[in-house]
């Protein structure tokens, strides 16, 4: 699959998903009547339906990444050439930034804005290496295509509920999420130690995959087999 295709699909997932994010938490907080529970239940569900579904539908063509933090561990473990995984990065930022601004434009909200929701603290910083150590997990270690789509929405899912930081997992989403002063948003100035924390919890979901896995023999394997496009399959993500 040629590079400007799979940018392209990596650029509508994150925008999508980050309009369903913001947007399904603008429509939950408006709906909830000020119960909390229910606005991230509502959440919680719309995130995990979208996110299933473009996993599948996206998958074929990019891998589905649509994480910062996916793309780099393909890199690391040459599933995905670098400059392909700076590529994917970039467009991911941009993606779900516009998602953002897009969310904001269907509920009638001023199109920039900057977060006051904080979130920071050593608690908040072990939860959001939580959640991102059990994605990348469930990234390397799903051993069939078909599976991704339904066990990635899950982990997010769950992840919402048992993580004090309610599971951003992404570096992309992170920044996106910090243009909104909504209820899925988060302060610019505490991004950076969301952001510090999902890569401690990507590079020890490489480090335990490597070990549970036999990551460095599955690699091998698929570069005897497949391109670096379809290699990068292999790879998915909130």
């Amino acid at each position: 699959m040629n590079l400007a295709k799979r940018l392209s699909a990596e650029g509508i997932g994150s925008l999508l998903l980050a309009a369903t994010v913001v947007g399904s938490g603008v429509m939950a907080e408006r709906l909830a009547s000020g119960n909390a529970a229910i606005a991230l239940l509502a959440n919680t569900a719309a995130t995990m339906a979208v996110l299933a579904t473009l996993v599948a539908l996206l998958g074929p063509i990019s891998g589905a990444h649509f994480n910062p933090a996916v793309s780099l561990i393909q890199a690391v473990r040459s599933a995905l050439p670098w400059r392909d995984a700076g590529a994917y990065a970039v467009v991911q930022i941009v993606g779900c930034c516009a998602g953002v601004i897009l969310a904001h434009a269907m509920f009638e909200l001023p199109w920039l804005q900057s977060s006051a929701h904080v979130r920071t603290g050593l608690s908040q910083w072990l939860a959001e290496a939580v959640a991102t150590f059990g994605l990348l997990l469930v990234v390397l270690g799903h051993r069939r295509p078909q599976d991704a789509p339904w066990m990635i929405a899950a982990w997010i899912g769950g992840a919402y509920w048992f993580t004090a930081s309610t599971s951003f997992a992404n570096p992309a989403i992170t920044i996106a999420r910090s243009l909104s002063d909504t209820f899925a948003g988060i302060r610019p100035a505490d991004a950076p130690g969301f952001i510090a924390a999902q890569l401690v919890g990507t590079l020890l979901a490489l480090a335990v995959a490597r070990s549970l896995f036999d990551m460095d023999r599955v690699v091998i394997t698929a570069q005897a087999e497949e391109s670096p496009a379809e290699s990068a399959r292999a790879g998915v993500s909130s």
